[in-house]
């Protein structure tokens, strides 16, 4: 038990992501031969607890040849991301990076005026040393049930992420919306919003130990799109992938030596 409890943890909260920055960006420079996408965010984009979305976008045929970096990392919060820009993000020399960051922010009580900030800078962080594109996510509901104080605070954060990529001229996708839409087609009964890190091991161990698909874990949950309140299910990282995949097709990638070295 202790072995099987281990390794799905090792698997759940420790594992890197397939293809972080670490490995992705560790050269000098990176293969000008196809266009490189990093995916910046926290837990939700590393993709070990709940929903790969990353993968899949990976694995759609109409975005062969792109190179898809993850840097997701577990629990970071937007002044976690802001840290490490130069690491993650610009080393990678991106034509295109996604930022889904901020669900942490609203659960450790992080001010919307410092969220505001830290967004507003790793945005300009990005804009000021790269040409890439860029996409701000909106942040998925906490739990499913909409009408909680955790939601109504959530969205306030979700409007500073529309303006900040107004701001920018960033693009935005509005995955917030599309899963309160699903959620409200469905008419289901939501639970409210109550996380614990012994629901997010036991969802992990569902699907790690016993082979629980993560739509499985979440329906054994009662639960539309999540597996623990927080984390996606396949359905909702399918909503991720989509609006993602949409975004990458219209938007046109050349490789490129886009990064600016710093140094003034």
């Amino acid at each position: 038990m202790l072995g099987a409890g281990g390794a799905v943890g090792f698997l759940t909260f420790v594992r890197a992501p397939v293809n972080p920055p670490a490995e992705a960006c560790a050269d000098e420079h990176t293969s000008d031969s196809r266009p490189v996408v990093v995916a910046a965010g926290a837990s939700m984009t590393q993709g070990t607890l709940g929903a790969d979305w990353v993968g899949a976008l990976r694995a759609r045929p109409e975005l062969h040849g792109y190179e898809f970096v993850n840097a997701g990392v577990n629990g970071s919060t937007s002044a976690d991301l802001r840290q490490r820009v130069d690491t993650d993000i610009l080393a990678c020399h991106p034509n295109a990076v996604t930022i889904l960051v901020g669900t942490n922010d609203v659960r450790d009580g992080v001010s919307l005026n410092q969220y505001r900030d830290n967004l507003n800078a790793i945005v300009d962080l990005i804009k000021s040393r790269a040409t890439a594109r860029i996409a701000l996510m909106s942040l998925p509901p906490l739990g499913e049930d909409l009408d909680t104080a955790i939601n109504r605070k959530l969205t306030a954060y979700n409007t500073a992420i529309k303006e900040a990529a107004a701001r920018a001229q960033a693009d935005y996708l509005p995955v917030y919306e599309q899963m309160v839409e699903f959620l409200q087609q469905r008419g289901s009964d939501p639970a409210p919003y109550d996380f614990s890190f012994a629901l997010a091991f036991g969802a992990a161990t569902q699907h790690y130990l016993f082979g629980h698909s993560w739509d499985d874990v979440a329906r054994n949950g009662g639960r539309e799109l999540l597996v623990d309140h927080i984390h996606l299910n396949d359905r909702g990282g399918a909503i991720i992938t989509d609006l993602a995949a949409q975004w990458l097709s219209e938007t046109q990638l050349r490789p490129s030596g886009s990064f600016a070295p710093s140094g003034g």
